[in-house]
């Protein structure tokens, strides 16, 4: 399988999110970002919270957690096939250590668009609070310098496909439901 390349300006916008944890507090937050995403735990827990709390979509719920298992484990099989490494700045060591020594595609990433579309689909208020704290996931991952951009949109490209694929899936017996 032929390895994506990261371009220049991968590495350039890298560099420069990756000067954000100057900040204390961004440091901070990218680490708390990316440790609650590690696996997909935030994604996986939120969604099981989903369907403790809304017993009218309980099955939704559970398969739209199911299909963010499915992108995260989708996107855990790309990177292995793709092997592409991690980045190595050296002017900046990474604020984080990672499960593993490939980055492409980000499978934080790709848990954190696949919750956002599948979660945002059940209810109005996952439509609005989600997709920002999947997006900070997402750049997380850049300012612990563990990951290039490319990898993230890569991901994040899997996550929502997948959960869009899915979608049907998670709706049939809401809309069954309704008629």
């Amino acid at each position: 399988m032929h390895k994506p390349s990261c371009t220049d300006a991968d590495r350039r916008l890298l560099a420069a999110l990756r000067d954000c944890a100057e900040d204390p507090r961004v440091a901070a937050a990218a680490r708390a970002l990316s440790f609650a995403g590690e696996h997909g735990a935030l994604w996986l827990a939120a969604g099981l919270a989903g369907a403790a709390a809304d017993r009218e979509r309980r099955g939704a719920w559970l398969r739209a957690t199911a299909l963010v298992a499915a992108a995260h484990l989708a996107s855990m099989g790309v990177k292995r096939m793709v092997r592409r490494p991690r980045p190595h700045l050296p002017a900046a060591e990474p604020l984080v250590r990672t499960a593993g020594r490939h980055s492409f595609p980000s499978s934080h990433a790709t848990s954190a668009a696949a919750a956002a579309v599948a979660y945002g689909a059940l209810r109005p208020a996952g439509a609005h609070l989600v997709p920002p704290l999947a997006a900070a996931v997402c750049l997380s991952r850049v300012v612990a310098g563990v990951h290039y951009p490319s990898d993230i949109a890569a991901g994040a490209l899997l996550g929502g496909v997948t959960a869009r694929a899915g979608a049907a899936w998670v709706r049939q017996p809401l809309e069954a439901g309704r008629r």
